[in-house]
C-alpha cells in the first residue's frame, strides 16, 4: 500500500535521513516502498529534548532514522523509559509506556513515536502541576510562617 504525502509549500520533511524541502507550490507524493519518513512537524532537535517523554521521543526518533542502527539510541531509550516508569504510578500512562516499549523492540519505531507523542500532555500536566504547587506551597509556608511572627510580636 502506497503513502500518499500532501506538502504544503516550502514543507520540510525526512526520508531515510535525508532532509528534503518542497518547492514553492503544494505538491503530491507517492511513496511505494517502505521508508522512515517524518513530516518537519514531527521531528525533534536534540536541544528540544529537555523533559522525560521528550527524551524518549527523541531517542525512539533517532532508531527510526538512523540508518546505521547505533546501539547507543536504544540504550539511551531503554534508560529512559525505565527511568519515566519507575517515576509515574498512572495506569493510563503505564500502559502507554507498555505498547511504546513492545514498539520499539519489535521495531515500529514510528508507531512508538505516535503512541510517545501521546504521552506529551500527560507530562506537561504533572510538570505545571508540580511547578505550581511547589510554588503555592512555599507562599503557605510564608504566610504560616508571617502569622506566627505576628502573634510572637503581639505577645
Amino acid at each position: 500500500m502506497a503513502l500518499k504525502l500532501t506538502l504544503k509549500p516550502g514543507e520540510k520533511f525526512v526520508i531515510n535521513g535525508a532532509v528534503i524541502v518542497n518547492g514553492e507550490r503544494r505538491s503530491h507524493l507517492l511513496i511505494q516502498n517502505k521508508v522512515s519518513m517524518l513530516r518537519e512537524k514531527d521531528v525533534m532537535q536534540q536541544s528540544e529534548a529537555n523533559t522525560p517523554v521528550k527524551h524518549i521521543y527523541f531517542a525512539i526518533q533517532m532508531l527510526y532514522l538512523d540508518e546505521t542502527n547505533d546501539s547507543s539510541f536504544y540504550d539511551e531509550f531503554a534508560k529512559r523509559i525505565q527511568e519515566f516508569m519507575s517515576a509515574i504510578v498512572d495506569k493510563d500512562a503505564l500502559n502507554k509506556c507498555g505498547k511504546i516499549l513492545n514498539a520499539v523492540n519489535n521495531g515500529n519505531y514510528y508507531y512508538g513515536l505516535t503512541i510517545c507523542k501521546k504521552l506529551l500532555p500527560f507530562e506537561r500536566s504533572r510538570l505545571e502541576y508540580f511547578s505550581n504547587g511547589s510554588s503555592d506551597c512555599n507562599k503557605e509556608k510564608i504566610e504560616e510562617k508571617q502569622i506566627e511572627e505576628s502573634k510572637v510580636i503581639s505577645a
